[in-house]
């Protein structure tokens, strides 16, 4: 067995070198163990033939214009695929076609300019995705929408203007996505407060070319306050036009006193409401925004956006009230509701607290009354025993055997008890007698005392 296996690693040594021979790579590539590097080589194309047990290729700096369809097809362990500072513009369909085991993609430093819905549909496992330092002016809306393993997302340093953030709304995985220094005017802070809060907490959104308003400005100051990395490492380049004037640049999260204004605040005094599992529950939104322009949202504890007129079991009214249809205690949690005034920038937040109990049976009193009774009559009971069963500290001791009262003695206690003149107990010979009666008696039982003399 040791000699076949001792065989079988130098046929499959051979193998790949043989692979690697046949393999149509051009001058200058290099190639350690699983890995082919081919980088700054002035490629303007992907060789046709690679290593079929590559695990990372590197195609970084080089003249790359397009990749053919299945340009990594017939690669089942490739899990790393680099091709940044290339001259790449779109991909074409299929272009990742069998290439399901892609986990890291580098795109960053071409000139894509728009990220089309096609483009890694096939890549069902990626984790990380880099196109930061491209030209990108939108991400079409379901671009990353099936990338639900996707943890790392970097399209900084590009030309966007918005972004759907609610194509990636549902993914769990995701941790940082990076939109930091594009162009962006707005947020859809709606939106964004539905994201789930990993992903808000890896949302990098400054150097945009944000104009002040008050719900911007809250949900900055919300996450600072909350200590969001995103925010705390990046205070000094948050930074907002008033009024939409690029030349009124301001650092906002240093200097708000242009927000004084805003009557949104980071934390808001939070409402309690408790209630029996099956009732319905009605939230009230109450704000002093007013206006015509009045709008009102709700998120759940879920992370569910909630919007008039609701679902079928969130129904939201004009009035911005959430009603809870048969609550139900994976209904409890923070509500946040948020009342919204974009005409005159003004916005107002409240939190109501909801605690969703399972319902107390009607038997439920009377058990309780019924065991208070019993343990006040078992603590009487104990009472009683202890009062009158108290254990007498000479039972253990030996009684001494009681002597026949004779009739001589019954005239002596007589004349005794009649004689004015006290007994001698305590001098004479009696009480010598007795003493030394106890040194007799004393050896083989000493728990007896006894005054009898010792016959003649």
């Amino acid at each position: 067995m040791l000699r076949a296996q001792g065989v079988a690693a130098p046929l499959m040594l051979s193998s790949f070198l043989l692979q690697l021979a046949r393999a149509d790579l051009p001058f200058g590539c290099l190639i350690a163990s699983d890995i082919l590097s081919c980088t700054n080589l002035s490629l303007e194309y992907v060789p046709v033939e690679l290593p079929v047990m590559v695990a990372t290729l590197d195609f970084n700096h080089n003249c790359l214009k397009q990749l053919e369809d299945g340009s990594f097809a017939g690669l089942p362990n490739l899990d790393t695929l680099r091709l940044a500072h290339n001259w790449l513009s779109r991909l074409t369909p299929g272009t990742f076609r069998n290439t399901s085991s892609i986990l890291h993609l580098d795109l960053s430093s071409n000139q894509f300019n728009v990220i089309e819905e096609h483009y890694f549909q096939e890549l069902v496992g990626i984790r990380e995705l880099l196109l930061y330092n491209n030209r990108i002016v939108r991400v079409e809306s379901n671009a990353l929408k099936g990338l639900t393993n996707l943890r790392k997302a970097y399209l900084s340093h590009n030309r966007l203007t918005d972004f759907p953030f609610f194509s990636v709304q549902e993914h769990a995985n995701l941790i940082t996505l990076d939109l930091s220094s594009n162009r962006m005017p707005n947020l859809p802070v709606e939106y964004i407060f539905g994201l789930q809060e990993s992903i808000q907490r890896g949302l990098f959104l400054h150097n945009n070319s944000l104009h002040c308003d008050c719900s911007m400005y809250i949900m900055f100051k919300h996450w600072e306050q909350r200590g969001f990395n995103s925010v705390k490492d990046f205070r000094e380049e948050h930074t907002c036009l008033l009024y939409g004037e690029p030349r009124a640049s301001v650092r906002f999260l240093q200097h708000m006193r242009y927000f004084e204004n805003c009557t949104l605040k980071p934390h808001v005094e939070t409402e309690s409401l408790k209630a029996d599992a099956g009732d319905l529950l009605l939230l009230d939104c109450k704000t002093s925004v007013m206006g015509k322009h009045l709008n009102f949202l709700w998120v759940s504890p879920q992370k569910e956006y909630i919007a008039p007129p609701g679902n079928t079991r969130l129904r939201m009214y004009a009035n911005g009230t959430l009603e809870i249809l048969a609550a139900q205690t994976n209904d409890s949690g923070m509500y946040l509701c948020m009342a919204l005034n974009h005409q005159e920038s003004r916005n107002e937040t409240r939190e109501v607290n909801v605690t969703v109990v399972e319902k107390h049976h009607e038997d439920e009193p009377f058990n309780t009354g019924f065991t208070t009774l019993l343990g006040c009559m078992v603590s009487l009971v104990l009472v009683l025993m202890y009062l009158y069963l108290t254990p007498c500290r000479c039972w253990c001791r030996k009684r001494p055997p009681l002597s026949t009262p004779s009739p001589a003695n019954e005239c002596s206690a007589q004349s005794s008890i009649m004689s004015p003149t006290p007994p001698a107990t305590t001098e004479g010979p009696g009480r010598k007698m007795m003493f030394k009666s106890k040194a007799v008696t004393q050896q083989p039982a000493p728990d007896i005392w006894t005054t009898q003399t010792s016959p003649q």
